[in-house]
């Protein structure tokens, strides 16, 4: 199978998901803001993984990803129904830490940006 091709299913089940996560999904788990930020599809087109992006406390994160995992069969179906694929995908969500880690990274280096501009200005008042 070509990875062009479930690249291209990718991005529709990236679609497809988020629509389903705005419009249908009415689970009590699933609260605040999540994000679809990437969806990897198998080369034979049997798996894809979901990596969502979850704005809230660890606590949040761990409901909505129950609530995610329990919702996979739906959303399964619903892929398989929508993209007419001979086999539908299992679906599995993975929690995707980049978006935090990105922003602590962030943080570090605008921390280290003002360490430096106090150590330079203070050596260029003792000059």
């Amino acid at each position: 199978m070509s990875t062009q091709r479930a690249d291209r299913i990718g991005e529709a089940i990236k679609r497809l998901v988020s629509e389903l996560l705005q419009r249908r999904l009415k689970d009590s788990r699933i609260t605040g803001m999540v994000s679809i930020t990437d969806v990897e599809v198998s080369g034979d087109l049997r798996h894809a993984k979901v990596f969502v992006s979850i704005y809230g406390n660890e606590e949040s994160q761990k409901l909505t990803m129950e609530g995610l995992k329990s919702a996979s069969g739906m959303v399964r179906s619903e892929v398989g129904k929508s993209l007419g694929l001979r086999f539908a995908p299992e679906i599995q969500f993975r929690l995707d830490t980049s978006i935090e880690r990105g922003a602590k990274i962030a943080a570090i280096l605008q921390q280290i940006k003002g360490e430096r501009t106090d150590t330079d200005h203070d050596s260029a008042v003792n000059e």
